[in-house]
């Protein structure tokens, strides 16, 4: 360890407290993130060849299975390595990576969401107005917008992170370089720093909560709104998927980072961490698939056993 220590290694200690835990965790988690990369690259290549899923809510999906496979490989590959043997090292450049990967895409996958929230109000709202509304040029700027704000938040917040004076600590409490865990680390005041990345949480995390609440407020009463079952039905399906999605996201999200930064809660912040970069993703390919007719139907295409839904 002291080699690692002088060589700017940095030591993810992860789940090194629980050894018998740790092999049941690596072969898990390898089955986890083979689903999860297997499932986003379905559905991005089902994405591209279908043209029935050459619409707004797909091409905004196809956004959301890119972020989950850049949550899941920045950091879900380095775990396994360091679950699977003694060394539970990690470079600095890697670590930087890691941080860097999950700030930009957290506030990312933050903003996506609002957008496609936005995307199932027009539909559900404004039917008849709906190719007009969300025209290709605007769905690009949308798209754009979420992944430079969130890219932009962690270009700030990724050097003000690792510049923290450390004192030679290297030991990080955790399996993943992450912003909460760099900063426990520090030896010096974070309070400035906790500070921005409160202020830069509004923009970033609470106004597309807010949005994403306002949008189903308005999707919710105009389903109370719809007279026949069956309307209702379709109207509450177009939106179930996401739903679903969001509160995934946003419950262990929240939960996470309003917990006060005790032994037991960092404990406990490292299933919620595994659970928001491994399990959601995992899940996320799976619930769009299996609530949804279109998906299903260019599955089965691709498949050679082409139906009719």
């Amino acid at each position: 360890e002291r080699n690692n220590e002088s060589s700017g290694n940095f030591i993810l200690l992860g789940f090194s407290d629980r050894p018998k835990l740790e092999m049941v965790l690596f072969f898990t988690n390898m089955m986890f993130y083979f689903l999860a990369v297997m499932g986003n690259s379905s559905i991005i290549f089902l994405s591209l060849v279908d043209p029935r899923l050459h619409r707004p809510m797909y091409f905004f999906l196809c956004n959301l299975s890119l972020l989950d496979l850049c949550y899941t490989s920045s950091s879900i590959p380095q775990m396994l390595v360091n679950l699977w043997g003694p060394e539970k090292t990690i470079t600095y450049m890697g670590c930087v990576i890691q941080l860097f990967a999950f700030l930009s895409v957290g506030g990312i996958e933050c903003i996506l969401l609002s957008v496609m929230a936005y995307d199932r109000f027009v539909a559900v709202c404004k039917p008849l107005h709906y190719m007009t509304i969300m025209h290709p040029q605007l769905c690009l700027r949308l798209a754009a917008c979420a992944w430079l704000t969130g890219i932009a938040n962690s270009i700030l917040m990724s050097p003000v992170t690792m510049s923290l004076e450390r004192c030679g600590h290297r030991r990080i409490n955790h399996f993943v370089c992450e912003m909460p865990a760099i900063m426990h680390i520090s030896c010096v005041d974070t309070s400035r720093v906790e500070g921005l990345a409160f202020f830069l949480a509004i923009p970033i995390v609470l106004v597309p909560l807010t949005m994403i609440l306002v949008s189903y407020g308005y999707i919710a009463a105009a389903v109370l709104r719809i007279q026949s079952a069956a309307g209702r039905r379709k109207a509450f399906n177009t939106c179930s998927s996401h739903m679903i999605v969001v509160s995934l996201f946003y419950s262990t999200i929240i939960y996470m980072y309003m917990q006060p930064g005790n032994v037991a809660s960092q404990d406990q912040g490292k299933f919620l961490t595994l659970f928001y970069c491994l399990v959601t993703p995992t899940l996320n390919p799976f619930i769009y698939t299996l609530r949804n007719k279109d998906v299903k139907g260019a599955m089965w295409k691709v498949l050679g056993k082409d139906r009719s839904f």
